[in-house]
């Protein structure tokens, strides 16, 4: 199902971060509310905290990564007048100008992250590289009408037994058409393809894309093949994007074309997904939000326990025959479903969906389908 643009997830991560003036302050210094903007990591790499509007997310961590031929960045944040300025006034705190930038390498297509990523190709010249997976997302929501896209929701929605006044809504803004104003319509087309498994054209510098999908159809991490700059033990350092964070579960909902019907697993790619990166060894994360961390490892097999604990608890719910709806109506969120804004509620939805198709897949529950309603139970 698709997603609303970066939308709030159902778990709270922390209040909105004001902007603040960028300066440069050392590797896991203590933040203050007006915590300088602009972090070193050491080893030529930066991040820069990029405002997310209206967000709880508070900001995406952008990456800069200094090479033998210029600057190149590890997403873009938010297509926002503020944070473009932001992101502007932090490259300059580096000693470097968007002008200056090289080449932009995407973890997955959100707004959040492939946002800015046009300006900054404008502004420079610079190339946007992106997995062929998201790309494809890109391209069928630049080429599609709005309003087949609404209607695909809408149909979506009643499918796996929303409510008529969740789905109203939708049905009044493709009356309108107030979906030509979203985020995500304008994103900007990559020129290059990241390669699984291949190093990435950044001069004098080893990151080679490692495929995760489970979040998006092609997110990547980005793994930098070299010493740890402060000489911890491990096998380099590695940009997570969205799918490893250190007190964050990222979503994961349905990501199929709207064209191909209902064969993705994204629960079943992600916890794959999870698993290769566990095995790296890895020294350190930098994540597209909240902050860097260490051992990895552990992080990957708690989040391992979470997803089988939902599935267990899920098993549990389907002892009598339930919508996709009816499942997130029931599951433990971090507050009451009448607390979940709208929004999150698709999104929520569709996260029960994968984790429902995830047990349909392993043969331990069964769709049944009948009314214009599919339902699922456990076998």
């Amino acid at each position: 199902m698709p997603q609303e643009p970066a939308a709030p997830r159902v778990t709270d991560h922390g209040a909105p971060q004001e902007p603040a003036a960028p300066q440069v302050t050392d590797h896991g210094a203590p933040q203050e509310p007006a915590a300088p903007q602009v972090t070193d990591h050491g080893g030529g790499v930066h991040s820069i905290k990029v405002p997310i509007p209206d967000n709880p997310l508070g900001h995406t961590l952008v990456h800069l990564v200094d090479t033998d031929r210029g600057p190149v960045l590890v997403d873009t944040g938010w297509d926002d007048p503020a944070s473009w300025d932001t992101l502007a006034a932090g490259l300059q705190a580096l000693g470097t100008d968007v002008s200056a930038v090289h080449g932009v390498v995407i973890t997955h297509h959100h707004p959040d992250h492939h946002g800015l990523s046009g300006q900054v190709r404008e502004a420079s010249g610079a190339w946007i590289a992106m997995h062929a997976a998201d790309t494809a997302v890109v391209r069928r929501t630049r080429e599609s009408e709005p309003g087949v896209w609404l209607d695909y929701l809408c149909a979506k929605l009643a499918g796996v037994g929303a409510p008529e006044e969740h789905i109203a809504p939708l049905r009044e803004a493709r009356a309108s058409g107030r979906m030509r104003t979203l985020p995500g319509l304008r994103a900007a087309l990559p020129d290059r393809e990241i390669v699984p498994g291949d190093l990435l054209p950044l001069a004098g510098r080893r990151l080679r894309a490692i495929w995760t999908p489970g979040h998006t159809p092609g997110h990547v991490c980005l793994h930098l093949e070299e010493a740890h700059p402060s000489q911890l033990p491990g096998n380099g350092r590695l940009f997570s994007g969205d799918h490893l964070l250190p007190g964050i579960t990222p979503h994961i909902g349905l990501y199929e074309d709207p064209d191909e019907g209902g064969a993705a697993d994204p629960l079943g790619d992600y916890l794959d997904s999870l698993e290769r990166i566990g095995r790296l060894g890895v020294a350190e994360v930098l994540p597209a939000h909240q902050h860097a961390f260490t051992e990895p490892a552990a992080r990957v097999r708690e989040l391992l326990s979470h997803h089988e604990d939902r599935l267990s608890g899920l098993l549990a719910l389907l002892s009598i025959p339930l919508t996709p709806w009816q499942l997130a109506e029931r599951m433990e969120w971090n507050r009451p479903w009448s607390q979940i804004p709208y929004g999150s509620r698709t999104i929520a939805v569709s996260e029960a969906e994968a984790h429902v198709r995830r047990l349909e897949k392993l043969g331990r529950a069964e769709r049944v389908v009948g009314g214009g309603v599919v339902r699922y139970r456990a076998v």
